[in-house]
């Protein structure tokens, strides 16, 4: 029986041209695009290492996990097309985000207009408690392996 993803925290994956690396967990693929089962911040991670959404979201140059939304209502229609709601709008996705807020996976940036911060040790460390993110970006397990 092949081991899941979830089971070999060594496999990680770069966000393509910043050295981000986040673990495959935190890459739920798009096997069932129809499924309520994705999370929103699942979702997000899926649309910034994308190049083809660099438009509509972006990390922020310089930033560590900091991402802004360039077209709100682009990325407010992706998510409904998702989870198959067609009536989601940047309000209601906005509110989704602001759930996030007390469970410290991520902020919204004082002063910058559709601008968030991921907390990935947040992220990481329910899952994988010997994972870490160090502040340069790498990922480091406590197995060793960078």
């Amino acid at each position: 029986e092949p081991e899941s993803p979830r089971r070999r925290p060594d496999r990680r994956r770069t966000v393509r041209g910043r050295g981000y690396q986040f673990p495959d967990w935190a890459y739920k693929t798009e096997s069932s695009p129809g499924s309520r089962q994705i999370q929103l911040w699942h979702f997000i991670l899926e649309l910034l290492q994308k190049e083809e959404f660099r438009h509509v979201i972006a990390w922020q140059q310089g930033e560590y996990g900091e991402f802004v939304i360039k077209d709100p209502d682009e990325v407010a229609r992706l998510w409904g097309r998702r989870k198959c709601k067609p009536q989601m709008n940047y309000d209601k996705l906005s509110r989704a985000l602001r759930y996030y807020y007390n469970k410290r996976i991520l902020h919204k940036t004082k002063g910058k207009r559709f601008t968030y911060k991921f907390n990935f040790n947040k992220l990481v460390m329910p899952n994988y408690p010997f994972i870490n993110i160090r502040s340069s970006g790498k990922m480091q397990t406590s197995l060793g392996g960078e």
